[in-house]
């Protein structure tokens, strides 16, 4: 007996979604499969946003449907291009509506298999067409997904050597756009800075800086010129600053730092000690020995330096945290002195220096590292061994939008031996892969877990920390999502442990991504359904909240160059008394190394054209009530502690805006 199916196809809502070309579909059920049937109403079928209902007719039943076939043909003499297909919902005789998620782009000839939304795990599997397209998928992805190396000691990264290589599934939606504007040349215009760029010369008076900073200042990095040589912004950066990973509480020196009590007790409130403040909690240190024998370069001719600084901070009774005592070198010798707030004005700023450079590259390595590999590592690992049925695919799959592609723009434009980060570095490419490697090598489970890391730190006390803030409530809102969704599908640790994908995934996580280091404790396995949650949750946060906390700031702090320097053209001072006021003008960098270091801040500042904030998922993978009003109570929470940190800002002359919601977005995607 004839059986009729209706099938409504969504295109996708942004530019350029829509196509000209043939979409043909076959429906696939356990008794049997559909004729090729071409969707053609009357009109233009695939206009961008639009929803147009087909019937297919089959000449029986085909029982349960199971999976749909699409097929992209080029129409007649159009030039070929890519439609974005949504969603495909189909009403089957029986009257079950089903539907199909896609959310991805199809090329000329493409055809691709959609299974129903549910989620299913491996062990939940019926029926044998769909263990087999389960099987295939991921036999096809670990195909087109492969590992390769990045650098040796480095994360591996995923194969694929230019943007255009990618699958279109992965790829930004304004692929020549955006490749076009990722780039320091389009920056520079942007910024006002081309001209700049070109002067190989040094800085001659800091009033030729202001002007060169004047037209692309922001609210923020106008304070920051005022303000970049006090203590207590020194101190306030290290907290809510692009770098808040450094600080940790000092409870005993180290013992290559060779500051007294004596040294700095005029700088300690009367009638205490050092002694006594580090053991109330009081005093605490930034510890820049990674960059300790790092190689330096040579720019425009001149030697470059690079210091590895130990900052002592002290937080006085109204909160401030000011820097006490700062030593440029990790060995501590006569001719590597401790400097202090007491010395000569040109001294202590000089020193200041020394560590806001070292903060600047560590920034870099941090913001790389920690944000930019792992999330390849994390989406490689789903690619390759989640199938789009599995649950946390669903879960995660927004979280790694224009992930590889963007990463892969940054590889070739700016961390390669010819980027634009690592020329205007003083520790170039070599110098700055050897960091990451250090960066890497003293990553933690639980410096990416933010509670325990702000705990490990020994930060709770210290006020004002609108990172750990934000950042801590962040935690929780994500936690408490996490939880709500994985429990729907795990009900007990047996679930997990049964979930060889789910195995397979954090296995390759730890193989490839944290090179079977074991001391990190990252997780190899899944035990129980707590550990899913935990290391989800640290997934989300990494690629959204703290990639922003990190990205975000770059320019406001940036933009005054002298603030955040990627390179110094003096060694560290090794004696007292020596600097005058123009020792710092020829410390700096360069004038066009300036700018194109500056060009790099904006473009990594700058939110992409077609931004997803936290929280949002305008593709629905889940089609599932129980997960949507999930996801609707996780927006209300996000869009209240939103409310909660513009009140907060109103009040504060630097606001914290890098952890609102509002402002972080869903991947790394910039």
């Amino acid at each position: 007996m004839e059986a009729i199916y209706e099938v409504e196809v969504t295109t996708g809502s942004m530019t350029h979604a829509g196509t000209f070309d043939n979409i043909f579909i076959t429906l696939i059920g356990t008794q049997g499969v559909s004729e090729r049937t071409k969707l053609d109403s009357f009109g233009r079928d695939f206009k961008t946003g639009m929803k147009v209902k087909y019937k297919v007719t089959t000449r029986f039943t085909l029982d349960k449907l199971l999976l749909i076939r699409l097929e992209k043909d080029n129409f007649i003499f159009l030039p070929e291009n890519d439609w974005f297909c949504s969603l495909v919902t189909v009403r089957t005789p029986e009257k079950d509506v089903i539907h199909f998620p896609c959310y991805r782009w199809m090329g000329e000839g493409e055809v691709i298999e959609l299974r129903e939304a549910k989620a299913t795990k491996i062990y939940e599997e019926k029926y044998s067409q769909l263990k087999e397209h389960r099987k295939n998928e991921l036999k096809l992805n670990k195909q087109v997904y492969q590992w390769t190396e990045f650098k040796p000691g480095l994360p591996q990264r995923a194969y694929f050597q230019d943007p255009l290589s990618l699958p279109s599934v992965v790829r930004f939606s304004f692929t020549k756009d955006m490749d076009s504007a990722f780039n320091c040349s389009f920056a520079l215009g942007e910024i006002k800075m081309k001209k700049l760029a070109k002067k190989p010369d040094p800085w001659v008076q800091m009033e030729d800086m202001k002007s060169a900073f004047w037209s692309s200042r922001t609210a923020v990095s106008k304070y920051v010129q005022q303000h970049w040589m006090d203590d207590d912004f020194l101190g306030y950066q290290l907290l809510n600053g692009p770098n808040p990973t450094m600080l940790r509480r000092c409870t005993e020196l180290p013992l290559n730092f060779a500051v007294t009590d004596g040294m700095v007790q005029p700088f300690l409130e009367s009638g205490t000690s050092l002694t006594i403040e580090m053991k109330q909690g009081n005093i605490f240190l930034c510890d820049y020995k990674r960059l300790a024998d790092l190689p330096t370069q040579v720019i425009n001719g001149k030697q470059q330096y690079v210091a590895a600084p130990l900052c002592l901070l002290y937080k006085n009774q109204v909160g401030k945290l000011l820097p006490i005592a700062i030593q440029l070198q990790q060995q501590a010798s006569e001719d590597n002195p401790v400097f202090l707030p007491s010395d000569s004005e040109y001294d202590w700023q000089l020193a200041k220096l020394y560590v806001r450079n070292a903060d600047c590259l560590e920034h870099q390595a941090s913001l790389y590292l920690r944000t930019h590999l792992l999330a390849e590592t994390f989406t490689v690992s789903l690619m390759r061994n989640l199938p789009a049925a599995h649950p946390i695919h669903k879960l995660l799959v927004p979280h790694t939008r224009y992930t590889l592609q963007i990463n892969t723009l940054i590889r070739d434009r700016l961390l390669g031996p010819e980027g634009a980060v690592t020329q205007n570095t003083s520790i170039g490419d070599e110098g700055m892969t050897n960091l990451m490697k250090k960066v890497l090598s003293d990553l933690t489970y639980s410096s990416l877990c933010l509670p325990e890391d702000i705990s490990d730190r020994g930060l709770e006390p210290i006020p004002n920390f609108f990172y750990r803030d934000d950042g801590l409530r962040l935690w929780s809102f994500t936690n408490d999502f996490v939880r709500d969704m994985v429990k729907i599908y795990y009900q007990s640790d047996s679930d997990v442990q049964q979930d060889a994908e789910l195995q397979d995934w954090i296995k390759e996580i730890f193989i490839y991504g944290f090179l079977e280091q074991s001391s990190a404790g990252i997780p190899q396995c899944f035990s129980t359904v707590e550990e899913v949650i935990k290391f989800v949750t640290m997934v989300i946060f990494t690629v959204s909240a703290q990639h922003s906390a990190l990205r975000a700031g770059q320019f406001d702090y940036g933009s005054w160059f002298p603030n955040a320097p990627g390179s110094l053209k003096r060694p560290p001072p090794t004696s007292k008394g020596s600097s005058d006021k123009n020792t710092l003008l020829e410390t700096l960098p360069d004038m066009n190394t300036s700018a194109h270091l500056v060009s790099v801040f904006w473009l990594l500042s700058k939110p992409s054209s077609d931004f997803v904030p936290l929280g949002q998922y305008p593709e629905d993978y889940f089609c599932h009530m129980a997960s949507q009003n999930i996801i609707k109570d996780h927006q209300a929470e996000l869009s209240f502690l939103s409310e909660c940190i513009k009140d907060r800002n109103k009040g504060l002359q630097v606001p914290y805006t890098y952890m609102c919601p509002d402002n972080i977005s869903n991947s790394v995607s910039i």
